[in-house]
């Protein structure tokens, strides 16, 4: 694995704080997204990684282990679990492996603990656990009305996943055997995706439930009509009431948001109207307005 130094990608330093390394990658994010950068080919590519330096750098256990053991962090655990385990059974207690007895980096010791040997035999009985992957995937609201499938590229490899309807803002599924890989024939570790996912311009989720404002005229309001709102499931007409005040409610049950794993289960809609008054009147209509007030 080529190493990737996550404090030159978010433009910060060794001794950064937690919070300069907040304020890097907000301000990176909102520089390189995808969406913002449509013609450059490495966009998407650049943005994972700088989610991936900020998912290791802003967590302290893996930024420690990174600055450690750097592009062999992900292998820290089976690092020491092997470490340990050959002081144990073959006397390396009086052999400290180092950096600088080396010259080379972690990786040498995993050669050396694992191939080429006069314990290689012995040693690769011994197995151990890949490392568990963390990645966030950024979606918005219409992206997880309905269950589809998505590619995603998690250390160049491509994994196809299924995305099911209602998945919640923050919330984290686990895909089993896409972490790092195992040492000497050791289980893969796991991949566990966090779902981050922006409300829709028009329309706010609270749960199940969604809530949108809708504009509708003055004339519309006292007399009472029919008005076509959109929702994320498609066009719905809505009957208005006379005499429907500014600022009140109705409720469209079942329009609302998808209720996770549970098909056909909706949550509901909660519209709130807002009056739009008339500008530009005519001397005509001011004069209707004006006999109006004095009946």
């Amino acid at each position: 694995m080529d190493f990737i130094d996550y404090y030159k990608i978010l433009g910060i330093d060794k001794k950064a704080t937690a919070g300069d390394i907040k304020k890097a990658y907000r301000k990176q994010a909102r520089k390189y997204h995808p969406d913002l950068n449509p013609n450059d080919a490495d966009a998407k590519k650049n943005f994972q990684q700088m989610n991936e330096a900020n998912e290791v750098l802003s967590d302290p256990e893996k930024r420690k282990k990174y600055d450690k053991y750097g592009k062999d962090w992900q292998h820290a655990e089976q690092f020491e679990n092997a470490k340990q385990y050959q002081e144990q059974s073959s006397g390396f207690a009086g052999q400290k492996y180092s950096r600088s007895q080396s010259g080379g980096d972690f990786s040498d010791f995993f050669e050396y603990m694992f191939g080429g040997s006069a314990n290689a035999g012995r040693s690769r009985q011994v197995k151990f656990r890949g490392e568990d992957y963390n990645a966030q995937l950024h979606l918005n609201l219409t992206d997880v009305y309905k269950t589809h499938k998505q590619t995603l590229s998690v250390n160049g490899k491509n994994i196809r996943i299924t995305i099911p309807a209602g998945i919640e803002n923050g919330q984290t599924i686990k895909i089993a055997g896409h972490g790092g890989p195992g040492i000497n024939g050791g289980p893969n570790g796991d991949l566990y995706i966090t779902f981050s996912i922006a409300n829709h311009p028009a329309i706010k989720r609270l749960g199940n439930d969604l809530y949108t404002q809708v504009e509708i005229d003055l004339y519309t309001a006292v007399l009472g009509g029919e008005i076509t709102i959109d929702t994320l499931s498609g066009k719905v007409k809505l009957k208005v009431k006379p005499e429907t005040q500014n600022g009140s409610k109705v409720k469209l049950k079942g329009k609302g948001f998808p209720v996770y794993k549970s098909d056909g289960q909706f949550g509901d809609l909660y519209i709130t109207y807002r009056i739009k008054i008339p500008t530009h009147l005519t001397e005509k209509q001011k004069s209707l307005f004006a006999e109006l007030s004095k009946s």
